[in-house]
Formats: C-alpha cells, structure tokens, sequence
C-alpha cells in the first residue's frame, strides 16, 4: 500500500488519479482549494469510493503546504497537479497565473525539502513549454497542419522556449522540479503533457477543448473555434495518463531527476475541424461553428515523441482518440445532471 498527496485532487486529472489509487487500496490525501468548476462534484464522487482524507488548502499558501506535508512525510510521492490552466487566463491576469504556477510549485518542493524530502514529487508539466516551434516546418496534409520532418513529434531535446505567460509559470516550475532533484537530491519527475481529455472533464472554451466541444453540442450550445480549425494536437486518454504516473513511482530510483513527454503520440492526433466532423456525425446535425483569431501561444501542431517514456516507463497510451472521443460523449449523455448552463 502507498499513500499519496495529490494537489489539485479534486481537479479532472487529480480525481481520477485519486479514484484509481483509492481502487489499488492506496491512502490518498487529497489537497485542493475547490475552485474549479466540478471540484465539489468531483470530491463527492471520490468521498463516495471511500476517501476520508482532504485537506482544503491552497498551494499559495506555503504554511499550509509545509504543514500538510510534514504532517504526511511518510507519503510515497507528492503528485503535484494544482495549476491554472489556461492561456488566456494567464494573458488576462499574469500575477495570479505566476503565484499559482510557478510559486505554488515552489511552495510544495519546499515543503517537502524541509520535510526531509522523502515523498517523491511527480509534476504535471505542458508541452507549452516548448513555445510555438517557429523553427519547425509545418506543412498542410489532408486538410490538417502536420510536422514535415518530426515523423515521432517533438522529443524532450527539444529547446525550451517559454510562450505566453502560462508557458513562462509552468515553465519555470517544470524546471524547478527538474533542479530540486539536482541540488538537493529530491525524488522528482516531469511530465510535460499534451492534450489530456476523459470523463470529469468540466471543459470551458479557454481549457479542455475536446470536453467543451463534445459539451457544448450535447447542450447545443454554440462554441467558437480559434484559428483555422486545421491545428493538431496529440490527444491522450486521462487513464493513459495516470498509468504513466504510476510507472514512474514504480521505477522512482531509476527516473528520478527525468523528463518525459506524454502524450497521445503520433497514433493518435486530432484536429478541431476533425473533431466537429465526429460530432456532427454523433448528433446527427450540421454545426457550423463560428471563427475566430488565433489566441496567444496556439501551436498549429503538437506531436509529442513518447519514446524515452516506452524506453524507461514501459508506457505507452493504449486508448485511442476515436475509443476515447465515444466514452466521453457516452458519459456526458448519461450524466446531464452535473452541468448547469
């Protein structure tokens, strides 16, 4: 048995992290300010598979952060995913998005140094981290932006280039992360993440795109599309995500100090248009969104080469994107009640 502090546990990824550690018979504490639209939801859903163990606390808050991991310094690993999460957010209000961000991850590799920094820290990082890959040619193929030459994506040698303020506060904690592992022999690991998407995904337009696409038709509601609709992404089932982080915990010793990309990989792409065609064909209806500008920092593509996390993790996604795309819009069917226009 393990026991884990999630932060950002009653978030999309945090709840089914919990939920799937709950269910190996894992001690889960969950820690979260409840901020999050569906964070009430998600915590019930989670206190009915047997949680006991919350802790309402916000990340900003370094003497609550100290406390809570003192308190549980015999945790196994820290598996830090509080964050804000959206561009556009950080572009409106870059203050908050840098405390949340970058000083919130700075709050919690601190409280677990001055612990004695046993608990292994597992962070969600982003691929944003990357920039907007200006020197990569894109090419159109097929009436979607592909790389020309990245047949695997952008592997981890890549060069940072930090765009738009969210890439600048995720950025800075990914690398953060990376050093505290360096310098003070912590027991970390990055995860620099695609397009993450699944069930509990309370999707809104500037964040979970696949979610509030699939969302917005089941309520035929309208929703806009940023650019031309032709941009990529490599989309990764939420339960793909969470075995990559537990691979990582059950080779700690070996992958402390890495980063890995993780994402759907090149076997599992989708573009915006792509995923309006697939809606139009479930609901049976033409749905002609409208456009809009680019929004700051919107790669046309993002590929992540996953192979080094094959090579150390023995991981790959194993849910494809059409597989996934039907079990979320089954579950946003069957559970109407947990949304409000």
């Amino acid at each position: 048995m393990r026991k884990w502090i999630i932060t950002g546990g009653a978030g999309f990824i945090g709840c089914h992290a919990a939920s799937r550690f709950l269910k190996a018979g894992d001690r889960v504490v969950v820690v979260d300010n409840l901020c999050r639209r569906g964070a009430d939801s998600n915590l019930d859903w989670l206190r009915d598979q047997g949680l006991t163990d919350f802790i309402k606390a916000d990340i900003r808050d370094k003497e609550a952060m100290r406390s809570i991991v003192a308190e549980h310094a015999d945790a196994d690993a820290v598996l830090h995913l509080a964050a804000q999460v959206a561009v556009t957010t950080s572009v409106s209000d870059p203050r908050s998005d840098f405390d949340v961000n970058a000083l919130g991850t700075f709050n919690v590799l601190e409280a677990v140094r001055l612990a004695g920094g046993k608990p292994a820290v597992i962070y969600s990082s982003t691929n944003k981290v990357y920039g907007n890959l200006e020197h990569v040619r894109v090419v159109e193929r097929d009436g979607r932006y592909a790389y020309e030459n990245l047949a695997d994506g952008v592997n981890e040698s890549e060069p940072l280039d930090f765009h738009s303020p969210y890439g600048c506060s995720k950025g800075a904690g990914d690398q953060y992360v990376r050093d505290y592992a360096r310098i003070y022999g912590l027991k970390t690991v990055v995860f620099r993440q695609s397009c993450i998407y699944g069930t509990r995904q309370f999707g809104i337009e500037d964040q979970g795109w696949i979610a509030w696409f699939c969302l917005a038709t089941n309520r035929a509601q309208p929703f806009t599309i940023f650019g031309d609709g032709k941009q990529i992404r490599d989309t990764l089932w939420v339960g793909d995500l969470i075995d990559a982080y537990t691979a990582a915990i059950d080779r700690i010793d070996e992958v402390k100090g890495e980063i890995f990309n993780v994402g759907g990989g090149p076997t599992n792409t989708l573009s915006l248009l792509e995923l309006v065609a697939i809606l139009e064909a479930h609901f049976g209806r033409k749905l002609d969104p409208p456009f809009a500008d680019w929004r700051p920092g919107d790669q046309r593509v993002f590929v992540a080469d996953v192979g080094k996390a094959g090579r150390l993790l023995g991981w790959r996604p194993k849910v494809s994107t059409a597989e996934g795309v039907a079990k979320l819009l089954e579950w946003i069917g069957q559970n109407k009640h947990l949304f409000t226009v």
